[in-house]
């Protein structure tokens, strides 16, 4: 478990709002919807003042690698380019879930309607 979270604080580094935006606007479409959705929540869980500093640091971790250019997958290898992304969303999703409220998807999906349109439930399913 040490090393886990010993990984991504290396990523916390990068963690910037505004890059998160940059990175999700340039590659919304090529990550797809769970990729951005996932980020969505982390971001939202993020800045709520009742999550913890770990659990941030964790988030910030994530989307830190998020935004990083040099990935151990690179993202422009079409079909698994975002799989190194979503794997590390994943475990912060996991990890702060207990944090993540119907206002925190309520925000995410509003975000997502504006940049995607209308998306299914079954399409947001991430684990």
């Amino acid at each position: 478990m040490a090393k886990q979270s010993s990984d991504y604080l290396a990523y916390q580094q990068y963690f910037n709002p505004n890059a998160m935006w940059e990175k999700i606007a340039d590659v919304a479409k090529k990550a797809g919807v769970k990729v951005v959705y996932g980020v969505l929540l982390l971001y939202y869980v993020a800045t709520d003042p009742n999550t913890s500093t770990a659990d941030k640091a964790k988030i910030y971790g994530a989307i830190g690698y998020f935004i990083l250019p040099v990935d151990l997958v690179p993202d422009a290898i079409p079909m698994v380019g975002y799989s190194d992304d979503l794997t590390a969303i994943t475990w912060a999703l996991k990890a702060v879930w207990d944090n993540i409220t119907p206002a925190t998807h309520a925000k995410a999906r509003q975000r997502l309607q504006n940049w995607f349109g209308n998306v299914s439930d079954s399409e947001l399913k991430i684990f």
